[in-house]
């Protein structure tokens, strides 16, 4: 009974999260603190749903694995968010407007529809992004850290490098007329989906919920220890496009992390993507000091 429970609290949360939007008091949608605590919130209590039906003890939160996500939830929700917002909403709206294109029809769909539009316009930019990060070297050392964490938890989505967690935040949505709610409806439901996706809960949603968007199973595969088994179920929420564009894999790994499931430290984790060019350095630098002593012999 438990494990049906927990089942379909995956859809259940989605629901609530539509009708909140959809039916809330309007002072309470359209209050600043709502959407910036409803992220918050929705970890919150995934993450308290880990200490009643976890999957994996392995995967168990401890003390420096706390820290170390509050750091990157923090840094997501402000810095990243900001300059998110910057590079895409307020560059994205002012070259909208420079150009007068204008997209009234996506206003006047139904709401729901909206919502689902959001959510499409959004996830398929970051399939295209994760994608392109596990195919392009350059782009690899940028998400690489993100790879690098050795448990999954409800916190671990907001996890990796800087230059990644900016990079795969970037959208055009601004580019499109949608009613506030429905936007944020969206964004609720994605983080829903991928909150599960990340979170150490036992929870199996029915296939349905299973064939359009991502479950914990399909992103554990995603984050197991062999590099070629990572390049599958790119989806953050929507699994559907891995189904239409070939790179869906049926599985689940309990064993997560790269090089030998070597958990980097927030530093290491920062200058990942520039670790080459040190190393370049700092062997050139030991071959330069050796042939001196060697030329004034």
């Amino acid at each position: 009974m438990k494990d049906k429970v927990f089942n379909l609290l995956p859809p259940a949360m989605i629901a609530l999260m539509l009708c909140f939007w959809a039916f809330g008091p309007k002072g309470l949608l359209d209050h600043p603190a709502t959407i910036i605590l409803m992220g918050p919130m929705i970890m919150v209590i995934v993450l308290l749903l880990e200490q009643v039906h976890e999957r994996h003890a392995g995967w168990r939160m401890n003390r420096q694995e706390f820290f170390t996500d509050l750091f990157y939830v923090v840094l997501s929700g402000t810095v990243i968010a900001w300059l998110s917002d910057t590079a895409t909403g307020d560059t994205l709206g002012a070259l909208k407007a420079s150009l007068g294109i204008t997209t009234a029809w996506a206003a006047a769909l139904p709401w729901l529809v909206q919502v689902a539009l959001a959510l499409v316009v959004f996830e398929f930019g970051q399939y295209w992004m994760h994608r392109l990060m596990h195919n392009w070297t350059p782009f690899w050392l940028t998400h690489a850290p993100h790879h690098h964490i050795t448990q999954l938890n409800a916190a671990k989505g907001a996890v990796g490098n800087p230059i990644e967690l900016f990079l795969i935040s970037l959208s055009v949505l601004a580019l499109f007329d949608l009613d506030k709610t429905a936007l944020f409806a969206a964004f609720g439901t994605m983080s829903v989906i991928s909150t599960f996706a990340h979170a150490n809960v036992r929870s199996d949603p029915p296939a349905w919920y299973a064939f359009f968007f991502t479950t914990i199973r399909h992103h554990s595969l995603h984050h197991s220890t062999d590099y070629e088994a990572t390049r599958c179920n790119y989806g953050n929420s929507l699994i559907l496009l891995d189904r239409l564009f070939g790179t869906y894999r049926e599985g689940e790994s309990a064993l997560v992390g790269q090089d030998d499931r070597k958990r980097l430290s927030i530093w290491e984790q920062t200058v990942f993507p520039f670790q080459p060019l040190i190393d370049r350095y700092k062997a050139r630098k030991a071959a330069n000091d050796h042939s001196e002593p060697a030329a004034a012999a």
